[in-house]
């Protein structure tokens, strides 16, 4: 499940032949220099977190690649001018920040004794960098102290539970077995992270001449607006003066069972001394000071039992007095927040109908305007005092690529990198079509239509139904290789933003409130009859997948429906009563229920698709992760053994290494994408008559 959207998340077939022995199947495509294959995604990069120095001349920034010998993703800070020029490599290392005079650049790799550390390096002068920390747990979150002389930061401080029992004493040479592992806590696990020790996050300051870091806040609480529980960046920045940080959080003793709550406070540097700032229940994080110290923006909501809900910017005196939201007009979760370099306007993303763009809004009043337009999807990296910002943006042919922005009245966007285009510009890609189309209700679905590169409109298509996790999360026009390549194989290829999907306001992600899977259902089919309508679709070879959120949906429709001729079943919610238990967001899982199943287990069952496995008669492949805690293995597990009850077609893929999703390993994504598609295969329904194919 994709957490705070994103909880559940979402990812990933050849021409039409004739159904084949199981045993004859080959999960691979045509070798293609023309097409998209899966070889080809191991040669793409992916740009992110860009810095522009404070004077705006420089930029870092980082590029994500394929590491093919040790199938991994690795990362790698690049720098170059501001205008384009002299771009090279920096440092092996991730999480960039400059220091307030522009001359220094903080940031995160492995050091020793082991595991990541902070490191500074100068930027111009001596090539070798200094590692300041020398820690057991993983700092975050950097920020540089106004005077550059120190470096704040994030970290877990372990804080095991104690239960003595006199056990005698082994013998000499013994090998008896470890002690078990003490739970005591409702959140003891976590995706990509397995089960966890317990203890806090707090914020730690360490000099950037040398010495140990020093701890600032304590006690039993994190730091950090934290979702049912979880681990994520911590919202926090210094006051100008230096005196004293700004950071979001929960300073409260049941503060793991506090669902989406959370605090804006001020906390002493010389003592730690924390003072509430925000007095509203909500969840309130992500402060960031102006640069005068008189004010603290900061992005939210206050308390609601929806399970979806905006996230607005506000603003507030540095005391915390003088509460006003800046937003109020817009319906659109805001993130990324920068002041201006004077203090009278602020710069935010936010994501709308299928793109995120740049925004601004001014102190003074008046509604949030948007700076970029376009179907892009923008990241804000940050704001240099010259009012030059530095931005990876995607669009509809291509991943993020690094860009500078100059905010004025309307972004002027400035192209830096092609990193891509060594591979991307020899292959065709697949046209993308939008469409909007009404469902039931009236309710109006923004979709995506990948369609092969080689599209004949005379003909019929196969067509996958690829449904995004969340649920409150969406998919967007750009640039997304699982489509692609599917389209590269002969599909047409329907991407859905159904109702409960961001990026449409707080009442149209609230659809699904204690009724999901609901009416997205609906949303989902009417945009399948919606393509089908077209002409271009061979309606006896429809397919549907999805992972996570997309995994319960997937499972969903073919309980319902027997129109599918296959699914691929990835990452799923079978069974809200064992998902509850099971999860390491637990308390994400209640939320979607008025009551708990032991008083009124009824609309529980009625939700969760392995009550309607009877009804089921689509082929299905599930594959989930060894790993996963979000949605894990036993989910899958139930259905398949139902399915395999009722002899019903199915499969079960046990990815090795793998969390929550199939593709954190590149071998894996590339198996994922080459299963599905031979299991589609397996399933296709011949032509009537001959077609061309690649």
């Amino acid at each position: 499940m994709r957490v705070l959207r994103p909880i559940l998340a979402a990812a990933l077939a050849l021409g039409a032949t004739a159904v084949v022995p199981p045993l004859a199947l080959r999960a691979q495509e045509v070798a293609s220099d023309t097409l998209l294959t899966v070889g080809h995604y191991l040669d793409l990069e992916s740009v992110a977190d860009p810095r522009i120095s404070p004077d705006g001349s420089t930029i870092v920034y980082t590029r994500r690649w394929v590491n093919k010998l040790a199938d991994q993703f690795e990362t790698t800070l690049w720098i170059m001018r501001s205008d384009g020029t002299h771009n090279r490599v920096f440092a092996k290392g991730s999480s960039p920040r400059w220091s307030p005079d522009g001359t220094r650049i903080a940031y995160l790799a492995d050091g020793e004794p082991k595991g990541t550390q902070i490191f500074v390096r100068w930027v111009d002068g001596d090539a070798s960098a200094t590692q300041l920390t020398r820690v057991a747990e993983a700092p975050a979150d950097l920020h540089w102290s106004p005077d550059g002389k120190s470096i704040g930061f994030s970290m877990f401080v372990p804080k095991p539970p104690v239960w003595a029992i006199d056990l005698p004493k082994p013998p000499d040479s013994a090998h008896w077995t470890r002690a078990p592992r003490l739970v005591e806590t409702m959140h003891f696990r976590e995706d990509r992270k397995g089960f966890q020790d317990p203890g806090f996050r707090h914020l730690f300051v360490i000099r950037t001449d040398g010495g140990p870091a020093r701890q600032i806040t304590s006690g039993d609480w994190n730091v950090g607006a934290r979702f049912d529980g979880l681990s994520g960046p911590v919202g926090w920045d210094w006051l100008p003066d230096g005196s004293a940080l700004v950071v979001d959080g929960l300073q409260e003793p049941d503060a793991e069972f506090h669902y989406r709550e959370s605090r804006i406070a001020r906390v002493s540097v010389a003592t730690g001394a924390v003072t509430p700032l925000t007095t509203e229940t909500g969840n309130w994080a992500s402060p960031v000071v102006s640069p005068d110290g008189a004010w603290i923006a900061y992005t939210g909501f206050a308390a609601t039992d929806q399970t979806y809900q905006t996230s607005g910017l506000y603003v507030m005196r540095a005391d915390g007095t003088g509460r006003r939201a800046l937003t109020a007009d817009l319906d659109r979760d805001v993130g990324e927040v920068h002041w201006a370099a004077d203090g009278k306007s602020l710069y935010f993303t936010a994501e709308d109908r299928g793109a995120r763009h740049l925004y601004t809004v001014s102190m003074a009043g008046g509604p949030a305007r948007p700076l970029t337009t376009g179907v892009e999807f923008v990241s804000l990296g940050s704001v240099a005092k010259t009012g030059v910002a530095a931005i990876a943006r995607a669009t509809t042919t291509r991943p993020a690529e690094l860009a500078r922005v100059a905010l004025g009245r309307q972004a002027d966007v400035v192209p830096l990198t092609a990193i891509n285009d060594a591979v991307l510009s020899r292959v065709h890609l697949a046209p993308v079509e939008e469409i909007w189309y009404t469902s039931s209700s009236g309710a109006r679905i923004q979709g995506w239509v990948a369609k092969p590169p080689s599209f004949d409109p005379t003909r019929k298509y196969p067509l996958i139904l690829e449904i995004h996790g969340g649920p409150h999360g969406a998919y967007n026009g750009t640039f997304n290789y699982m489509v692609q390549n599917f389209a590269a194989n002969n599909y047409v290829v329907l991407e859905v933003n159904p109702r409960g999907s961001t990026a449409y306001g707080s009442a149209f992600g609230d659809a699904i409130n204690k009724n999901y899977p609901g009416v997205d259902y609906d949303d989902l089919m009417a945009g399948v009859d919606t393509v089908i309508r077209r002409g271009y679709v061979d309606d006896r070879n429809l397919f549907v997948s999805g992972c996570s959120g997309g995994g319960v949906l997937s499972s969903w429709v073919i309980g319902h429906t027997t129109r599918f001729a296959a699914a691929a079943v990835r990452c799923p919610v079978i069974d809200w009563i064992s998902m509850a238990g099971e999860t390491d967001i637990p308390l994400f899982t209640y939320e979607f229920f008025e009551k708990p199943f032991w008083e009124s287990p009824d609309s529980w069952l009625a939700h969760s698709p392995l009550m309607y496995v009877g009804h089921v008669k689509t082929p299905v492949l599930l594959m989930t992760g060894e790993l996963d805690r979000r949605t894990p293995m036993p989910q899958t597990e139930e259905y398949y053994v139902a399915l395999q009850m009722r002899h019903v077609p199915s499969a079960l893929l046990r990815f090795e290494g793998e969390y929550h999703g199939t593709g954190s390993r590149p071998t894996n994504f590339m198996r994922t994408q080459l299963y599905m598609m031979s299991w589609f295969k397996r399933y296709t329904t011949p032509p009537q008559s001959a077609t061309t194919t690649h």
